[in-house]
C-alpha cells in the first residue's frame, strides 16, 4: 500500500511516497516557484540519482499534475499508476478550536479551513489549494487533514488565552493556537524513548528551529504552552518574522509613516526577523559567514536570536518544574551547531551543561545524537523531525478506522525497536567517513 504526503506552501508543493507495507520511503521532492513562473521539480526516488526539471506551474493544480507524472514516469516513478496510491496525508496549518487531530477531508473540514484563512493568511490558502488540486488528481482516494495547530489544543485556558476582552475569545476565537504541531508529536514520542519513559509522564522542552521557529512545553506527554500565538508571527526571532514585541509598535510605526495595517503586517511576517536585523540574510549559513567575516549586524542578529530562545528555555523551565531533556530540532535546529551553542552556554545553572565538541559534531538528519555532558542533570538531545512520518501513520490510521487523538493512539516510531531505513543506510554512509560520530548517537534508555 502506497501513502502520498502533499504540503502546499504559497510557492511550493513538497511530496513524500511512502511504501506503507515495506516501511519504507519511495521518493521524496519538491515543486518551487509555484505560481511565480520558472517552477520546476526536484525528485528524489529510492536508488536514482537526484532529478530536476523545470516545467511551469502557475496553478497549485498544475504543481500536483507534475508531481503525479513524475512518480508514474518510466525513468523517474516509482509507482505503475495511481490506483497504487491508497490515501492522501496534506499539511494544514491553521485548524483553529476546530481540530484537536487530524480528520478526512469533507466539504466541513474545507469550510473549517477557509474560514481560518485570516489567521493563517500566508498558510492556510495554500494548504486548501492543495488539498484542492490533489482532490482533482486523486479523486477515489481518501484525503487526510493533519492540523499544526491540533497538538496544541491540550494547552489549559491560562496557556492559551490572553489577557484581553475575554468576548474576543467568545466572539472571535482569539487564542493562543501554537504551531508545528507535527514536529512537536514527533519529537515528543521520540525523546520519551530515549529517556525510557512513559510518553505521558514525561516533560520536555522542544525547540523546532527553522525559518519559522517555536517553542513548545510539555507536560506528562502533552503540550502545555508555546511560544506562537494566534498566528506564526508570535514568539521567537525568525528567518524574516519579528516575534515577540511590545502590542503598539505597529500603531506607533503606522503614525510616523502612514503605512495601512496590511504594509505594517507584511512587514513584520516578510521584512523582520533576522532579515530585519541584517538587512541582506534570513538564512542562517550567509548570516554565519558574515559574522565570521565581522559583520556587526550578523553577529547581533545570531545573539538576538539565542537569547529570545534562552528566554523561552527558562521561562518554561519554571513552568514545568521537573524538566526531562531539552530537545533541538528542525533545519536549524539539527543542523546550526554555532546557533545550539549561543543557546546553550551559561545554562549551567539550571541544569543543562552542554558539550562544546558533541555539539559542533552534531549535524545529521540521519540519526539522533545527544550532546549534553556526562552527568548533566538534563541531557539535551538533537532528534531529526520525520512530520512526513507521522501525516503517512495518521492517513493510514484514518482510512482504516484505527485513528485517535495522540493519547489513545500509538505510532510506530515510539516501539524502542523503530528503524528509519533510509536514515539508517545514510547514517552508516556518514559513519564510514566519521567513525567519531558514534559516540554522540543516542540510544533508548532500559
Amino acid at each position: 500500500m502506497v501513502i502520498l504526503t502533499l504540503n502546499c506552501g504559497s510557492s511550493s508543493a513538497k511530496y513524500q511516497v511512502y511504501d506503507w507495507d515495506a516501511k519504507d520511503i519511495l521518493a521524496v521532492g519538491v515543486v518551487e516557484k509555484v505560481t511565480l513562473g520558472g517552477s520546476f521539480i526536484t525528485h528524489k526516488a529510492k536508488g536514482k540519482e537526484e532529478y530536476t526539471l523545470q516545467h511551469d506551474c502557475p496553478k497549485h493544480t498544475d504543481a500536483v499534475d507534475l508531481i503525479i507524472k513524475t512518480l508514474t514516469s518510466q525513468d523517474q516513478g516509482v509507482i505503475s499508476d495511481m490506483g497504487t496510491i491508497k490515501a492522501v496525508g496534506h499539511r494544514v496549518v491553521h485548524g483553529g478550536n476546530a481540530f484537536t487531530k487530524s480528520v478526512i477531508v469533507d466539504d466541513a473540514a474545507m469550510k473549517a479551513f477557509s474560514d481560518m484563512q485570516d489567521m493563517s493568511p500566508l498558510h492556510n490558502p495554500a494548504n486548501i489549494m492543495g488539498i484542492e488540486a490533489a482532490k482533482k488528481v486523486l479523486p477515489k482516494a481518501p484525503h487526510c487533514a493533519v492540523m499544526d495547530t491540533a497538538w496544541h489544543q491540550t494547552m489549559p485556558p491560562e496557556s492559551y488565552l490572553y489577557a484581553v476582552p475575554y468576548e474576543w475569545y467568545e466572539k472571535y476565537q482569539a487564542r493562543r493556537y501554537g504551531f508545528h504541531g507535527t514536529s512537536f508529536l514527533y519529537t515528543a514520542k521520540r525523546a520519551a524513548v530515549l529517556l525510557g519513559k512513559d510518553p505521558f509522564k514525561t516533560n520536555l522542552i522542544i525547540c523546532h528551529l527553522g525559518n519559522g521557529a517555536s517553542v513548545n512545553a510539555i507536560k506528562d506527554g502533552c503540550s502545555f504552552d508555546t511560544s506562537m500565538g494566534i498566528t506564526p508571527l508570535e514568539g521567537l526571532v525568525m528567518g524574516t518574522r519579528s516575534g515577540d514585541m511590545d502590542p503598539a509598535l505597529p500603531f506607533y510605526i503606522m503614525r510616523k509613516t502612514g503605512m495601512s495595517a496590511s504594509e505594517v503586517e507584511s512587514a513584520l511576517n516578510k521584512k523582520s526577523g533576522l532579515l530585519g536585523i541584517t538587512g541582506q540574510f534570513a538564512d542562517r549559513r550567509d548570516i554565519q559567514g558574515a559574522a565570521l567575516k565581522g559583520d556587526t549586524r550578523a553577529l547581533l542578529a545570531q545573539h538576538l536570536e539565542a537569547q529570545r530562545v534562552k528566554k523561552y528555555i527558562g521561562a518554561y523551565q519554571a513552568t514545568l518544574g521537573r524538566v526531562d531533556a531539552l530537545v533541538f530540532t528542525a533545519g536549524v535546529g539539527e543542523f546550526a551547531w554555532f546557533i545550539r551553542k549561543m543557546i546553550l552556554e551559561g545554562l549551567e545553572e539550571t541544569g543543562i551543561a552542554f558539550d562544546p565538541q558533541k555539539n559542533e559534531m552534531s549535524h545529521t538528519r540521519n540519526a539522533e545524537t545527544v550532546i549534553s555532558k556526562d552527568g548533566s542533570k538534563i541531557p539535551v538531545y538533537v532528534i531529526p523531525t520525520d512530520e512526513e512520518l507521522v501525516m503517512t501513520e495518521d492517513a493510514y490510521a484514518l482510512m482504516a478506522g484505527t485513528y485517535d487523538v495522540h493519547t489513545k493512539f500509538t505510532y510506530t516510531f515510539q516501539s524502542k525497536g523503530y528503524v528509519n531505513k533510509g536514515r539508517a543506510a545514510g547514517i552508516k554512509d556518514e559513519l564510514a567517513k566519521n567513525p567519531d560520530l558514534a559516540s554522540i548517537i543516542a540510544k533508548p534508555k532500559a
